[in-house]
């Protein structure tokens, strides 16, 4: 019995060892809250952000911004930032150009992923990676296309497939699901429809390949207990890695009372990471496992809440008021190991 329990802890030692000496990459998600551009597009609502508009927009805002958003990237609490990040909000191509150009992510060479979409207010899902951490081979944009086959105006999912790390491949869903606006219930039909997409993509995914790797990332507007969530993404708030399931390991931030926003005195958890099974195999070269889905919460994100008490994130705009801050929704990341 003695030797079983020395055995036995000196299995986990040598494997905790080998974490240890594990590579890490990471991957992130991050919603930028109305990164515009300062130039009127005449086939967008993007009025408010002009410096005639209602927020007097301006370059210098601008520039203030992106160098906020880089500081953010650059402080994910590793030694280096993330090897491939998703954003939504932005509204065009010339912006993101405008950030990797900052002077503290020139330097990692990110290359942008990116497409207009149909949104009528110009705000899109996009990507930038490092390529000598990420290699991508395919992407493609998913329409918001209902039962009917009407493509709704909204902001599309974009579907990343890549070798991360020269170790394995994995398909990224980037997402930015249709809001509140209007009401819960009025609108939950619209979150539901681009869960229903996701889901497919996973299932063809799933054929097609064997036991791939898939990580979901996004603000989905809903809670990881809603619906959308967990009827029609199938996403299980249970613990498990069977290979043919997704999981939400950001279902464990409920009950540490953490969210990735804040809507007057309540924090929600919009901003989520789901993976399927696949890849919390801890015995696979490429490897996540649930403790290592975080949302990035360092202190500068932060203001006090004068109104609801505690804290509350520290936005561009206060209202309409300009105060020069990051945006209304705290980044989330996720910690990939690759086995030496």
């Amino acid at each position: 019995m003695l030797f079983r329990l020395g055995f036995t802890l000196l299995a986990i030692l040598l494997h905790l060892s080998l974490q240890g000496q594990d590579k890490v990459v990471h991957v992130m998600f991050y919603n930028v809250e109305n990164l515009f551009d300062v130039r009127n597009d005449s086939l967008t609502l993007d009025d408010e952000f002009l410096p005639e508009g209602e927020r007097h927009w301006n370059n210098y805002r601008l520039k203030l911004k992106l160098n906020n958003l880089s500081k953010v990237i650059t402080n994910t609490g590793n030694w280096e930032p993330p090897a491939v990040i998703g954003f939504c909000e932005v509204e065009n191509r010339y912006v993101l150009e405008r950030l990797v150009a900052v002077k503290g992510l020139h330097k990692w060479g990110y290359k942008i992923i990116h497409k207009d979409s149909p949104d009528e207010r110009g705000i899109d899902v996009a990507a930038i990676y490092r390529p000598d951490q990420f290699t991508p081979l395919r992407y493609q944009y998913l329409p918001m296309t209902g039962a009917s086959g009407t493509e709704n105006q909204t902001r599309e999912i974009l579907k990343l497939t890549g070798i991360l790390a020269n170790s394995d491949t994995v398909h990224l869903f980037f997402n930015h699901w249709p809001s509140r606006y209007g009401g819960l219930m009025e609108s939950r039909e619209g979150r539901n429809m681009a869960a229903t997409i996701v889901r497919k993509e996973v299932e063809m995914l799933q054929r097609t390949s064997k036991q791939p790797r898939i990580i979901i990332m996004g603000d989905f507007n809903d809670q990881p207990t809603d619906y959308s969530m967990t009827r029609f993404l199938k996403a299980s708030i249970e613990t498990g890695s069977s290979p043919e399931n997704l999981y939400n390991l950001s279902y464990r931030w409920v009950s540490q009372n953490r969210g990735t926003l804040k809507y007057q005195a309540e924090w929600n958890i919009f901003d989520q990471i789901v993976v399927s099974g696949s890849i919390l195999d801890h015995k696979r070269k490429l490897y996540t496992t649930r403790q290592d889905a975080e949302i990035l919460e360092a202190t500068f994100l932060f203001t006090k809440d004068e109104r609801y008490l505690g804290q509350k994130l520290f936005r561009t705009y206060d209202g309409y008021r300009y105060s020069g801050g990051f945006s209304d929704h705290l980044p989330v990341i996720l910690q990939l190991r690759i086995r030496e």
